[in-house]
């Protein structure tokens, strides 16, 4: 039976199998990429295209501050548009092509900023959690009033008082029966309007104390 030939090259003499553990290791050293195992470039692959995913969140101005290729602007303008989700997926494919054609400087700013907009949303939902405890909690008793404005001094107090009393006004407490049937009284206004009241707070708060810490 004929030998069968295998594909190679030979570095100072020494035979490399193509696909061999040896062939990826010049290969690496050839991109720049020297130690990098197969997993290690698979990772950075993956997240490159998770990167390409999230720039898909970023409004126009984000993007427009880091000067992407425009051919990689395109693409993912392309991929807002598509709604088939094979589409979708394959022009994905082509948007995570394009980032990794991105030089390490671009793919700094373009880590960065979606970073800022994760802890954005992050921070934007906290408040909206805080802002429905500290509204039940104002709605219960008075002295939840007192708790609130020492750990959020700036707000107006006048305005917060106003809110809590028309609140209990508007909603008084619904019964077991009223609950269970499901005909506990639609929440009024002013209810409303102190969770907005106290979810801006929170983030004006929140980013104050961001302010401070740079």
């Amino acid at each position: 039976m004929p030998r069968k030939f295998v594909k190679g090259y030979y570095v100072k003499g020494q035979f490399v199998a193509e696909g061999s553990e040896l062939d990826e290791q010049f290969k690496a050293e050839l991109r720049g990429t020297a130690g990098a195992s197969k997993t290690d470039r698979k990772r950075e692959s993956t997240e490159v295209q998770e990167l390409g995913s999230a720039l898909l969140a970023l409004n126009p101005d984000r993007l427009g501050q880091l000067q992407l290729p425009e051919k990689l602007l395109d693409a993912l303008a392309e991929a807002r548009r598509i709604t088939a989700f094979e589409g979708r997926r394959r022009q994905m494919q082509l948007v995570g092509k394009l980032m990794r054609r991105l030089d390490e400087e671009t793919l700094a700013r373009v880590r960065g900023s979606v970073n800022q907009d994760r802890a954005g949303h992050a921070q934007e939902t906290l408040a909206l959690h805080q802002a429905e405890h500290w509204r039940e909690r104002l709605l219960a008793g008075d002295d939840a009033l007192a708790a609130w404005l020492a750990e959020h001094p700036g707000s107006d107090i006048q305005r917060l008082r106003t809110l809590i009393r028309q609140a209990r006004k508007d909603n008084p407490p619904a019964s077991a029966a009223e609950v269970s049937q499901g005909l506990a009284p639609r929440k009024g206004r002013a209810y409303r309007e102190l969770f907005q009241g106290l979810r801006a707070q929170l983030l004006d708060d929140s980013l104050s104390l961001e302010k401070q810490n740079d």
